[in-house]
């Protein structure tokens, strides 16, 4: 967790000149990037808990390892050091207008110390959309919202021309189950839920994206009929934010990982205007939905307009991935280093329906530091949200787009080839028990969102 200092500062504002590089044979045109570190108040007591101090600083990228129920021990995480931040922007921000197409681009960035600082974390990775935590993503109960830290987001967002209620996209809490059958503990994920969609609402927000959850080893379509229903209560005690449901990898109980399921939900919902879908490309892909050829993505996309409509599509969580088609691993990998390729994103990039819609970064931004420790390093995700701009536009067929793609497809080889083994093995050793796929053994033991096996985010 990063914890804001003791003592409140002045607002630095800090103006830079980037140099815009041409990208892909066209120069970006940049708005000025003000990158500002908001100080959290000051704490009136040593043993009070702030809004501010409730944050952690994960994103899915980094930790994705969920389940239905909290753990009864306190979990030991790693500390993660964060590098130096001097404010600086990492790249400009492209102004979308001057792109080929109107993609908003942009990573699931830290609230850590108020989540008015999203937007200067989005800012300096030069990103036009942006997920956050809007409190801990790892606790039941969290203080309200701050009324300094929603004022300064609001102020923030207007400041950096984000348009909160189109491009900002929430990621809900890891404990949530929309599914749970238990009255107490469906009560207790209500609570929590709707507390998220009061904070958007109090800060201009419009979308909201939540894991769908586990039927608890019920049948799906009890399941399916849970959730819609606390989405209907849900959308009863709000006014406007709409709840986007995020397809899943395919693993054990989870809901959500087929088409069909993700449409059983929207046909239970009241209010159609107030429920869509996320897609996660890694997701997809591990569920078996192929991306990487035109043709291939076509069908896919083909089929979740025949399936769900492709009005409900509202976002998307752009990642690669490290594990193999069908796989139901969910192991984000960096954009054309993993099995789904930079096709697959200049896939995306090009589909004329898919702009204007927010598409968030999840990637691993995780390096080894020289005494070893993990340290985050942004730039990675600055670099990714300008490979993907360059992308719009541009022809697969050339030898500058074919050299990116072997040398980014280079890159992961290692790292595919470990998880690809990881697969085979399972599948040999489950041909063996005549298991086929494990599934006796998973309905008894999996009830969490993706098998991450030994390489958990």
């Amino acid at each position: 967790m990063v914890r804001p200092a003791a003592k409140s500062k002045p607002t630095a504002v800090v103006e830079k000149k980037v140099t815009v590089a041409k990208t892909n044979g066209r120069k970006a045109t940049a708005v000025k990037v003000e990158v500002e570190k908001t100080a959290a108040p000051k704490r009136k007591a040593a043993s009070a808990v702030s809004e501010e101090d409730d944050f952690d600083n994960d994103t899915p990228a980094e930790s994705e390892e969920e389940t239905e129920e909290p753990a009864a021990k306190k979990r030991k995480t790693a500390v993660k050091k964060e590098p130096a931040d001097d404010g600086m922007p990492l790249a400009a921000r492209t102004a979308v207008a001057s792109l080929p197409r109107a993609m908003y681009i942009g990573a699931h960035v830290s609230g850590a110390g108020g989540v008015q600082n999203s937007i200067t974390n989005a800012a300096q990775i030069g990103a036009n959309a942006f997920a956050v935590f809007l409190k801990s993503q790892r606790k039941w109960t969290s203080p309200p919202l701050a009324a300094d830290a929603k004022s300064q987001f609001l102020a923030l967002s207007k400041q950096h021309s984000y348009d909160a209620a189109r491009f900002v996209l929430p990621h809900g809490s890891y404990l949530v189950n929309l599914a749970q059958a238990d009255k107490t503990k469906a009560d207790q994920a209500y609570g929590n839920f709707i507390d998220d969609l009061q904070r958007c609402e109090a800060l201009g927000i419009g979308l909201y994206n939540f894991h769908p959850g586990s039927t608890g080893g019920g049948t799906m379509a009890a399941a399916c009929g849970r959730i819609a229903a606390q989405l209907n209560r849900s959308h009863k005690a709000t006014k406007s934010v709409v709840t986007l449901i995020e397809n899943m990898c395919g693993s054990g109980n989870i809901v959500g990982s087929r088409f069909e399921e993700l449409r059983d939900i929207i046909a239970a919902v009241d209010d159609k205007s107030r429920v869509g879908v996320c897609i996660d490309t890694c997701h997809a892909f591990a569920a078996g939905y192929d991306l990487r050829s035109p043709g291939a993505f076509a069908a896919t996309m083909a089929e979740f307009d025949a399936v769900v409509g492709m009005q409900y599509l509202r976002a998307f969580h752009l990642n690669d991935s490290k594990a193999p088609l069908g796989s139901h691993r969910d192991l984000h990998a960096n954009i054309g280093t993993g099995f789904l390729g930079l096709r697959a994103f200049h896939n995306i990039m090009n589909h004329e329906p898919f702009q204007n819609l927010p598409m968030v970064l999840e990637t691993p931004i995780d390096e080894k530091g020289p005494d070893g420790k993990s340290v985050e390093n942004k730039q990675i995700w600055a670099d990714e949200i300008k490979l993907l701009e360059g992308l719009i536009g541009q022809d697969a067929e050339t030898e500058e787009f074919q050299g990116q793609q072997v040398e980014l497809h280079a890159r992961g080889a290692d790292e595919r080839k470990k998880i690809q083994d990881q697969v085979d093995k399972k599948v040999e050793k489950d041909a063996k028990k005549g298991t086929r796929g494990g599934a006796k053994k998973k309905s008894k033991t999996k009830d969490h969102e993706c098998d991450h096996g030994d390489d958990s985010e």
